[in-house]
């Protein structure tokens, strides 16, 4: 049965909070939907009223934009199911990506997920969803074979490939219909290799370089991001993060080992489960500022980053691959070798911006006060426009980053 809170109710101001607690949800009402006719009966309530929905497992994406809308929670739409003999996966909207792990690497198969194991498949996908291991296997959204949605009329149903909504919702974000399950299609992993090297800072000079190497001929089964960490009350440290998919990958990580100094390195053959082992990220809410843009090159990058202080975390990931190559998806083809992400506490900002002045960030990575427009090409962009003002013309749905103005 779907549950309703308003404001006064005592549940009220703690269900209205995103994952990102800096960020304010001023929302009419908040429902909770437990299966898919929950949603659809959110849906007709939200027509009836003249109200915008705005669906949210647990709000990793957040913008604060919800103004006056009734926030849905879709947690509760909690079904997992593997089949490892046609390595497909089926997920409700309130599955996160540890579970999917731990489910799928009991048969030597992987989803797409990215750092954190507590993100929610389906929002994560319907932003396109950049994994660790895209380089190989392209976007999440891409492996997605279908969609369960229901529509801006509350009316329930199945998008597949010849739906144009498909195309729509693999990267294009949640602004054409609730999403209650996805089907997709899991990938062969029967070994993983993985972990972090970490430096002092005084480092990052060699690791920059040694990253530079190894990304320049790079397998697509391999994948490395760079960080600078500033943890609270200690030293700055540079640390390398990497996945790859086989047995051993410390030939092509060789150039690592020749930098001295290293205070931890953690890299080894690991479980599919323990992906989100690699960076540690917190998985309880709390209150943060990011920033994020895609890069073409390396060059003078440090001088720009450091010192790292005030921010927490300073990351690149390396991109290419099966991301670099055309796609039928709203995530389109990313030409961009790297992505440069910032992290810090509320206050950061101008610091951040001092860092990134503009430039295309994939959707998932806009932060609030962006907009779909620094996520999409024109093109791309008033494609979706056009879809959403032909399925959802009384503009029902309103995603974190809504496609129209």
């Amino acid at each position: 049965m779907l549950t309703i809170a308003f404001p006064g109710d005592e549940s009220f101001e703690q269900a209205t909070r995103p994952w990102n607690l800096a960020v304010h949800q001023p929302v009419r009402a908040v429902a909770e939907a437990h299966d898919a006719d929950d949603v659809a009966e959110a849906v007709k309530l939200a027509r009836k009223e003249g109200l915008a929905l705005a669906a949210q497992p647990s709000g990793h994406g957040a913008s604060g934009d919800v103004e006056g809308a009734i926030l849905l929670r879709t947690r509760g739409l909690s079904s997992l199911e593997i089949d490892p003999a046609a390595r497909i996966a089926r997920v409700g909207a309130g599955v996160a990506w540890g579970q999917v792990q731990a489910a799928a690497g009991a048969h030597g198969l992987t989803g797409l997920p990215g750092s954190s194991p507590v993100v929610t498949v389906t929002g994560y996908t319907l932003g396109g969803g950049l994994s660790w291991f895209s380089r190989a296997h392209g976007w999440a959204s891409s492996s997605v074979r279908s969609f369960d949605i229901v529509d801006a009329e509350g009316r329930r149903s199945t998008v597949t490939r010849d739906d144009e909504l498909f195309w729509a919702l693999r990267g294009g974000g949640g602004d054409f219909a609730i999403v209650t399950a996805i089907e997709f299609d899991l990938h062969l992993a029967p070994d993983l290799y993985g972990g972090r090297v970490l430096w002092p800072a005084e480092r990052a000079p060699e690791v920059l370089e040694a990253f530079r190497e190894i990304t320049a001929t790079a397998p697509d089964e391999l994948t490395l991001w760079f960080e600078l960490l500033q943890f609270p009350g200690a030293p700055p440290f540079v640390a390398v993060d990497s996945t790859y998919l086989g047995q051993d990958a410390s030939t092509l990580l060789a150039p690592l080992d020749k930098i001295g100094g290293a205070l931890s390195d953690t890299r080894g053959r690991m479980p599919i489960a323990a992906l989100g082992d690699i960076t540690g990220e917190p998985t309880d809410p709390g209150a943060g500022a990011s920033k994020a843009q895609l890069i073409g090159d390396l060059d003078g990058i440090l001088e720009r980053l450091m010192p790292i202080d005030p921010l927490i975390s300073v990351q690149v990931r390396h991109l290419g691959g099966a991301l670099a190559r055309p796609s039928d998806s709203a995530a389109g083809q990313l030409d961009d070798p790297y992505l440069l992400y910032l992290f810090g506490r509320p206050g950061v900002e101008d610091r951040q911006r001092e860092i990134i002045d503009g430039g295309r960030r994939p959707y998932t990575f806009l932060s609030p006060g962006e907009s779909a427009a620094d996520a999409f090409p024109a093109t791309t962009l008033e494609r979706l426009r056009d879809i959403k003002r032909r399925h959802d013309p009384d503009g029902v749905f309103r995603s974190n980053y809504p496609v129209l103005p």
